[in-house]
């Protein structure tokens, strides 16, 4: 996927809008992929992302979470952490398929389908600079920022 355009397809986002890369093209993007709203891991990534976001927005790069939650469960994570950028809602896989990020875990034992939380850096282009799948959240959104700062 890297050195490849983004995969276009259009989502419902927080705050009554609508996003998709196309429309996104000429500003740098990250797209980061979570398993489930209000859950520790995703709860921890996300307030790393808005800790950080002053210093991705000075960099003119945007972050998007997506999952598969629906959007009023996206309105209370998002209202509930103060979170600065828009949740997109994936309920139909389309853009998780685009990404391939849909993956069989074990869960208590038994197999589930579900996210495998991973990240794209996506540059002013279209082009996905940069890949991280199966990410373990501690320092994740500072990795991320240092490779946005090369972009």
């Amino acid at each position: 996927m890297e050195g490849k355009p983004v995969p276009d397809f259009t989502l419902p986002a927080t705050g009554g809008a609508s996003f998709s890369p196309q429309a996104a093209r000429g500003t740098p993007f990250v797209l980061y992929f979570y398993p489930k709203d209000a859950t520790p891991g995703c709860t921890t990534e996300a307030q790393q992302f808005r800790d950080l976001h002053g210093e991705f927005a000075r960099l003119g790069c945007a972050i998007f979470g997506i999952s598969r939650d629906s959007l009023a469960s996206h309105d209370k994570f998002k209202a509930k952490l103060g979170l600065p950028f828009e949740l997109l809602s994936d309920a139909d896989e389309t853009a998780c398929a685009q990404f391939g990020v849909i993956k069989l875990k074990n869960l208590y034992g038994k197999k589930v389908r579900g996210i495998e939380r991973s990240t794209f850096a996506i540059d002013a282009g279209g082009i996905v600079r940069r890949a991280w799948r199966g990410v373990k959240v501690p320092d994740h959104a500072a990795e991320v920022l240092a490779f946005v700062k090369t972009l």
